[in-house]
């Protein structure tokens, strides 16, 4: 199975752009979109990358588009949010070896050096310390991942 990183933003960055395409009609083109709220080009791709990844928006050429499933999320309460994003979360790579690890695990907890020792072989590219915090936050967000500083451990929020 190869795993893709995931863009190191923010789950409130996403659900942002979601408003902003909304609002715009559901559509936006991604260049005048980057200049409209200001963000560097760049960390626009990451965002747009991010949602696209959780299968919220498409982008059929130089647009974003928002998708059903993002229309959705947007329209849900918090709640409902969370368990959409949790349901999409299962099914990048990243995501499933995170959570087949822990189910493997004693008391479905590991430590978080396990998982930085996953990123690096699977993405040596990336900075593994980031990308966990990220991979952390999302499914902190979505209430699949739990995290123990003190401890310094990952586990399943809810054993499934």
């Amino acid at each position: 199975m190869s795993i893709d990183p995931i863009p190191q933003v923010g789950i409130s960055r996403v659900i942002g752009l979601l408003e902003v395409l909304d609002d715009a009609g559901g559509r936006y083109d991604i260049f005048r979109l980057a200049r409209d709220i200001n963000y560097e080009f760049g960390e626009i791709v990451k965002v747009i990358k991010a949602a696209e990844m959780l299968n919220l928006v498409v982008t059929p050429g130089a647009d974003v588009v928002l998708t059903g499933t993002g229309n959705s999320l947007l329209r849900g309460e918090v709640n409902e949010r969370k368990k959409l994003i949790k349901k999409q979360l299962k099914q990048l790579p990243l995501f499933k070896t995170m959570v087949e690890t822990l189910q493997r695990a004693e008391d479905q907890r590991e430590d978080e050096e396990t998982f930085l020792e996953i990123l690096a072989l699977h993405l040596p590219a990336e900075n593994a310390d980031s990308l966990l915090k990220t991979v952390v936050d999302w499914g902190r967000y979505a209430e699949l991942l739990g995290y123990n500083p003190d401890d310094e451990q990952i586990y399943l929020d809810q054993p499934e």
